[in-house]
């Protein structure tokens, strides 16, 4: 008797699943559902490569489409899922497709966070989520135009580099007291703040968008206070939410995201979930995670694969992220959540260098701001909970690989 695993979404997590089913001993059939009809694509460099022209669309394919066709995966594209049914098991589409599955993958991922202001509707209001939404957003750039950024976490300093290198003059706009406030320290804020200023873009803080004017294509940004800044094009970058919704509606528990294991199971036992979506325990920090990075969707989407094969493989990996803007390669490990100090390796005025946190003397997090060699060791330091001297992680005489053995 043949079975059949289906996927809900073609997201990293899913391109890493039906490879690791495959390598787990999975012989029967997988079928991958998605809204897009573009599949299994780096989402990274959609604000950064990708939007800047300086690769397209193949270059930024996870894999060749060839390698899942040997793979013997099905697709069913441009659709989307609306509903499951746990006891007949199976899954409405949208179009009036019913589909049954034997073991069910969750890989929904997550939508970005629309505004609802005024105005929103106009043309060149758009977000980035997708490759789609990246090319919408390169119709519309050009040299010399007005760009203006509504948020400034990653993805909105990532898209203002991008489209600086495309020639277009950039404001960015943050309702914080600094950007990437949420995320990081104020000497990391203070730096990415002083190198998009030394690049060409316009950073405001403390300011709150009401709304956006125009005809039918917007033609400005109209905030709280009354300020308003002109624009040929807005990309909006205020976070993210969690496509759980199909799975809440079947009964499967969802809080802030999916709720799984660490073997990436749900409360169903013929369902697993896994990258963004996933709301998972985190041994580590002792507290339930969900994470929106590449490493966290491929080495989660394993432990699930094997989980739909029978067997236990705890996901368990340290968190860690990047991101590329200008010549800056920031290179983050750990959470920092919750820390009472830093201490800084290298010189912040420059563009190399290290901030690592501390919590009652133990590392939790560290970034690091083109410097490789530390955020190696520091992947194994964290993950040691070291409790050092905080001075040798300062001491640039310290040779950084002695701490592991300090």
């Amino acid at each position: 008797m043949t079975n059949t695993c289906v996927i809900i979404g073609a997201s990293h997590a899913a391109a890493q699943l039906v490879v690791s089913l495959r390598s787990e001993g999975w012989k029967d059939q997988i079928v991958v559902i998605s809204e897009e009809l573009d599949i299994f694509y780096h989402r990274p460099p959609l604000s950064k490569a990708y939007l800047s022209g300086e690769k397209n669309k193949t270059q930024i394919a996870i894999r060749p489409r060839e390698a899942f066709d040997k793979l013997g995966i099905e697709f069913v594209l441009g659709v989307r899922a609306e509903k499951i049914n746990r006891k007949d098991k199976t899954i409405t589409l949208n179009n009036g497709e019913v589909i049954h599955y034997d073991k069910l993958a969750l890989c929904t991922g997550a939508r970005a966070r629309m505004l609802q202001l005024p105005g929103v509707e106009l043309e060149g209001v758009c977000y980035l989520r997708s490759a789609h939404d990246a090319e919408s957003i390169q119709r519309q750039v050009k040299p010399g135009g007005r760009a203006v950024i509504v948020g400034g976490g990653y993805i909105g300093l990532e898209t203002a580099a991008s489209l600086r290198a495309l020639g277009m003059k950039v404001t960015v706009l943050e309702a914080a007291n600094r950007v990437l406030e949420r995320v990081t320290c104020p000497q990391m804020s203070e730096f990415f703040a002083r190198v998009h200023r030394e690049e060409g873009v316009d950073i405001h803080t403390n300011v709150q968008v009401s709304g956006f004017i125009g005809q039918q294509h917007v033609e400005g940004v109209v905030c709280a206070d009354g300020t308003d800044y002109q624009a040929d094009l807005v990309v909006v970058g205020v976070g993210i939410i969690p496509n759980a919704e199909i799975a809440k509606d079947c009964g499967i528990a969802v809080d802030n995201g999916i709720v799984t294991d660490e073997f990436a199971r749900t409360n169903d036992p013929d369902i697993v979930a896994c990258g963004d979506v996933a709301n998972h325990p985190n041994r580590l920090y002792q507290r339930r995670l969900r994470l929106e990075s590449v490493p966290n969707a491929c080495d989660q989407a394993r432990s699930a694969a094997a989980s739909v094969c029978g067997t236990d493989k705890v996901y368990d990996t340290l968190p860690w992220f990047w991101s590329d803007q200008y010549d800056i390669k920031l290179q983050i490990v750990g959470l920092n959540h919750g820390y009472d100090a830093t201490i800084v390796r290298g010189d912040v005025t420059g563009r190399s260098f290290v901030v690592f946190y501390f919590n009652n003397g133990v590392l939790i997090a560290a970034d690091c701001v083109n410097r490789v060699k530390e955020f190696m060791v520091a992947k194994q330091l964290v993950a040691k909970k070291a409790e050092l001297n905080l001075a040798l992680f300062a001491d640039e005489t310290v040779e950084i690989k002695s701490l592991l053995t300090a």
